[in-house]
């Protein structure tokens, strides 16, 4: 595709991440231009698909018809799905977006299909008993983006995919942990419902004020179990082009910090959206060059560790 002909693409992509994610937004800056092109067009496929699903427009209702189902538009993506990836002109914005990366990176159709799992389970409302049930969601709505994504910074190495993927669980173990209250509001709850049972939680009163003192506790363990995964992450940032390894670490930083935020708060947690401000963000930005630089003088990282979760090969 020629530049002039993507540049539509891009400034759709570059609307969309603007509006749907401050912390990637800010990150995806660091990359080089074709990478930074290649990761907000991919990130605007991520988006459009779980907008639609919802039956939202970056994050806001949308009108639909009333014949329309979640499992219908979910069906209909899995279908534009393998049309794009099959080389089928694309009329949508997003999935034209998205076939151009795709093609051009070489990212697998079942990767793709197996990000949309993770909206089915949202769909079928998905029960989470242990831990591994969460972590196996986490994979589908965020692990396997960290594969797709590090295909678009040119990672094959199968033990480096594995860290990319022990990012985007990271990332979507801290998303669970800042949102509990907010997820629990519109009838969703990740968190295992062994944990809510030890706890003494009834999951039907996850949002009773009573309860934000045994939930900031499940939340510090949901914290503390995504770190692990985040230091695995670290690992694999001497394998990144310089320039990735500071968008990724910084990131990086970014999400763990939003943890950090929520075990301090405690029970006044979701008192308000945890998150990190501009200048935060600066430091961390700097905190992302500095491990970006110090990972060109690595040496090869540890095996990964065996007790974590392991993604399907």
């Amino acid at each position: 595709m020629s530049q002039a002909a993507s540049r539509p693409l891009l400034e759709h992509a570059e609307q969309t991440i603007a509006a749907g994610s401050r912390s990637f937004a800010t990150a995806a800056r660091l990359f080089d231009p074709a990478t930074r092109r290649d990761a907000v067009m991919l990130y605007t496929w991520c988006r459009h698909c779980d907008d639609v699903v919802d039956g939202q427009v970056l994050g806001f209702a949308a009108p639909s018809s009333a014949s329309d189902s979640p499992q219908l538009r979910l069906a209909q993506l899995r279908e534009q799905t393998r049309q794009a990836l099959a080389g089928a002109p694309m009329q949508d914005p997003a999935f034209a977006a998205f076939q151009a990366v795709a093609l051009a990176r070489h990212i697998p159709l079942e990767q793709a299909l197996a990000h949309l799992d993770g909206f089915a389970m949202d769909v079928e409302e998905h029960h989470y008993e242990q831990l591994d049930d969460t972590l196996q969601y986490c994979y589908h709505v965020a692990g396997v983006v960290g594969l797709m994504m590090a295909r678009v910074m040119g990672v094959q190495d199968e033990a480096v995919l594995d860290r990319a993927c022990d990012l985007g669980l990271a990332f979507q173990l801290t998303n669970i942990a800042r949102d509990i209250v907010e997820d629990a509001a519109l009838g969703r709850c990740y968190l295992p419902a062994q944990w809510l049972r030890e706890a003494g939680i009834d999951p039907e009163h996850i949002t009773d004020p009573a309860n934000r003192l045994a939930l900031a506790r499940l939340a510090e363990r949901l914290v503390d179990t995504a770190e692990p995964y985040y230091e695995s992450a670290q690992a694999g940032l001497p394998a990144l082009p310089w320039r990735s390894a500071w968008a990724i670490a910084t990131a990086r930083g970014v999400y763990r910090e939003i943890g950090v935020k929520v075990q301090r708060a405690g029970p006044k947690a979701w008192d308000h959206r945890q998150g990190t401000s501009k200048l935060e963000k600066l430091g961390l930005l700097a905190q992302g060059l500095g491990q970006a630089l110090s990972a060109r003088l690595a040496r090869p990282a540890a095996p990964r560790p065996a007790g974590l979760w392991q993604r399907p090969r």
